[in-house]
């Protein structure tokens, strides 16, 4: 069988696209061009190639949605460089992909760290989106002695002085950033809860869709009550 290219993949992908899906993902701010393909299509292929750099970095660039979502599963972290992940960071071209794919990748390279203190001080809403989501990816995948903890609570305490005066895209990660740090970093559970008591509710503009913000406090205790906080994740693509 040839290896695949990133034309023959598109070739794959079109035929698999739902409008009714592709609705949903238009409402969700997802820009075209996307054909509407389901995640669990998209795993499948990602079942079959496993992971491909190279095909991952021609996905990503083809501006196609469903093939950059795609280029995210398949992905050799470990072989992104600084540079690639600053391409990515700059060319996302939708919430998804800066708040989720860019983020996912960029915390299982060797970089996650340095990109995402780099990216959260970008101007652009998408960087600095993708900047505090790899930050909640680390915590999320990295063993606490792995993580710079003092850091982590410097950032709560940027987030309580800051979240007001930011876009929306990147309120919602900061939110989800402390959700994170709170969930996956024990020693962190109080200082993340006392950072969601002084943020309170999260505003944001969620257009035309039915999704809620999720309350940090709310979703930190529930994870107490199940007994998972400091439970790490084996990945966090999805």
């Amino acid at each position: 069988m040839p290896a695949a290219t990133s034309q023959s993949v598109l070739d794959e992908l079109k035929p698999l696209g739902q409008e009714s899906y592709k609705r949903i993902l238009l409402n969700h701010g997802i820009k075209e061009p996307l054909y509407g393909v389901k995640i669990e299509h998209l795993k499948k292929i990602q079942k079959r190639i496993k992971k491909d750099y190279q095909l991952a970095l021609d996905l990503y660039d083809t501006g196609v949605y469903d093939a950059m979502y795609l280029a995210g599963l398949i992905a050799d972290d470990e072989m992104m460089t600084k540079k690639d992940l600053q391409h990515w960071a700059e060319t996302a071209n939708s919430a998804t992909v800066c708040g989720y794919t860019v983020p996912w990748v960029a915390a299982g390279s060797h970089f996650g760290w340095e990109m995402a203190m780099k990216w959260i001080d970008s101007k652009k809403e998408s960087i600095a989106t993708a900047g505090w989501n790899t930050l909640s990816s680390l915590a999320a995948l990295k063993e606490d002695a792995e993580l710079d903890l003092k850091e982590f609570q410097k950032l709560l305490e940027r987030i309580t002085r800051s979240i007001d005066n930011q876009p929306d895209k990147v309120r919602l990660a900061m939110n989800a950033f402390i959700i994170a740090t709170g969930t996956y970093i024990k020693s962190l559970t109080t200082a993340a809860l006392t950072a969601a008591k002084k943020i309170a509710k999260v505003e944001a503009d969620m257009g035309n869709t039915a999704c809620k913000i999720p309350d940090a406090t709310q979703y930190i205790n529930k994870a107490k009550e199940r007994g998972t906080i400091g439970k790490k994740k084996k990945t966090v693509k999805c």
